[in-house]
């Protein structure tokens, strides 16, 4: 006979065989589970009353549903009344079709213990996909298949993850040295096209703190209302980091080096070049591309990816801790902040779920449905059926790059002050590398979303803090005095008055 399946695990999907089709539906393992395996899954009949509601005992036909898994509309009553009634009149399952956005059916604790069959939620399109394709005596099979933790994907993560800190790390500290060459060579074009920085104090600090638990805490209150300013600043903000990654590039081709006639126009007064003006363009286009595209999930995370990636290398390049105790205080409060918005607010919360983790995948009750886009996101490449229901990522957000990423770039800037071969820099690096490793195999361990800080913070400060114990450089790497003595010229180049009051500005 032909016969189709219904998958599940919070998302259901279905098993395709040669003679039947895979659906896709959304149950609540707390009605009850369902089989894991689809060859365990009993296959019974269907029985379609989807011209009813089931809130009534006189909508159940003559003679109930018997070892069937009656279909019905949703509506009218809640997902108890409508399960208790199937489940009285001998039903095996319900099937409940939505002409919403499917979610799964909720009830409360005494509710679930009464309930011994399963319920599950089924889009109409496919219910009428069933019946055009099925007709009459369809038999259904419903699993809840396990989706493996760790995935190929993470493999992208990693190198990303990686290859952003390395590469941000890497290039904020050449251009430091570079910065500081010019200073000493007193090469004023060079100092005015030269990017502005801003040095991090332990009261900037504090203030970013403060304003990353109130951020986050209004996300998880008013998530909707705030959802899409944040996806706009960071359509913003990513169309400056992608032009400030791509402008050393586009500045070297040889056309386009005209500039802009001269005119009286705002912005345009200081005649930049055509081609800057070109970027600038493209940088946009491709943000408002990703804003109006940003829910097509079969491409559009690779734009997402790529700006977010040059807006870390942007925050990387532009944004100095100054000495090795301002990175230590920077990590080792946002690795409380991690820890405690991750492991310590489901304590708090009312649903029991973490505020990190929910605004990161955004609220299951949200009307609007936005994803915030602060994070790398890669889909899951191994072959599973619950890609049917929603095409599943995993994600790594941006702080998990930025902040150890700071500590690197600081490293690399060390080792240029010393005149080191990188050991400081390299070392770091690797060990980003396997604290993000480490935190893998908790995703997998634990199967939960982790606090990446939590494994990358200790791994990072204490491989720095041994190579300069090793190297008995602790005093220099601590303070960072050397990064303020290297920018004191010699002796026989004092600078004039007028020199020294456009340096310190330029400091």
């Amino acid at each position: 006979e032909n016969h189709f399946t219904l998958v599940g695990s919070l998302l259901l999907k279905f098993k395709r065989k040669s003679n039947g089709k895979d659906y896709c539906i959304f149950f609540n393992s707390q009605w009850a589970r369902l089989p894991q395996d689809l060859h365990k899954a009993s296959r019974l009949q269907i029985y379609d009353l989807t011209t009813s509601v089931l809130c009534s005992p006189s909508e159940v036909p003559e003679g109930g549903f018997p070892n069937r898994i009656p279909m019905v509309l949703r509506g009218n009553c809640t997902f108890y009344e409508k399960v208790r009634l199937a489940q009285i009149n001998g039903a095996k399952g319900l099937l409940i079709v939505s002409k919403d956005r499917l979610t799964p059916p909720a009830g409360n604790k005494t509710q679930y213990e009464e309930i011994d069959i399963p319920v599950a939620l089924l889009s109409y399109s496919d219910m009428l996909d069933i019946s055009k394709t099925f007709g009459k005596g369809r038999l259904v099979a419903m699993y809840a298949p396990n989706e493996p933790v760790l995935d190929y994907n993470m493999v992208i993560i990693f190198l990303m993850a990686v290859g952003t800190v390395a590469v941000g790390g890497y290039w904020a500290g050449s251009r430091d040295r570079k910065k500081r060459y010019l200073k000493l060579k007193r090469d004023e074009a060079a100092e005015k096209q030269d990017e502005e920085t801003v040095d991090v104090t332990p009261i900037m600090i504090c203030v970013f703190v403060v304003m990353c638990c109130s951020m986050l805490v209004l996300l998880y209150f008013f998530y909707d209302y705030l959802a899409i300013w944040v996806i706009v600043i960071f359509c913003l903000a990513s169309s400056v980091g992608l032009h400030s990654c791509l402008w050393p590039f586009v500045r070297r081709l040889p056309f386009c080096k005209c500039r802009v006639p001269e005119n009286n126009l705002p912005y345009l007064q200081k005649r930049p070049h055509v081609s800057m003006l070109l970027l600038s363009a493209f940088c946009v286009g491709v943000s408002v591309t990703w804003m109006v595209f940003r829910n097509e999930d079969a491409w559009a995370w690779v734009l997402q990816d790529t700006l977010g990636i040059a807006f870390c290398l942007y925050m990387l390049k532009t944004v100095r801790l100054p000495t090795f105790k301002a990175c230590t205080l920077l990590l080792s409060v946002l690795f409380v902040y991690d820890v405690f918005f991750v492991f310590i607010t489901p304590f708090l919360t009312n649903s029991g779920e973490s505020i990190m983790v929910e605004v990161a995948a955004g609220p299951s009750d949200s009307t609007t449905h936005e994803k915030l886009p602060m994070v790398l996101k890669v889909p899951r490449l191994n072959s599973s059926p619950l890609a049917l229901c929603d095409r599943p990522f995993s994600l790594l957000g941006f702080g998990d790059i930025l902040v150890p990423g700071l500590l690197v770039v600081y490293c690399h800037r060390f080792d240029i002050l010393i005149q080191s071969s990188r050991i400081y820099f390299v070392a770091c690096t690797i060990a980003y590398g396997i604290g993000l490793l480490i935190t893998f195999v908790a995703l997998a361990v634990m199967q939960m979303g982790q606090p990446a800080l939590l494994y990358l913070v200790p791994c990072t400060l204490l491989t720095s803090l041994t190579v300069a114990l090793c190297r008995k450089e602790l005093p220099q790497f601590w303070t960072g005095s050397g990064f303020v003595k290297a920018q004191d010229p010699a002796p026989q180049e004092r600078p004039t008055t007028e020199n020294a009051d456009e340096e310190n500005k330029s400091n």
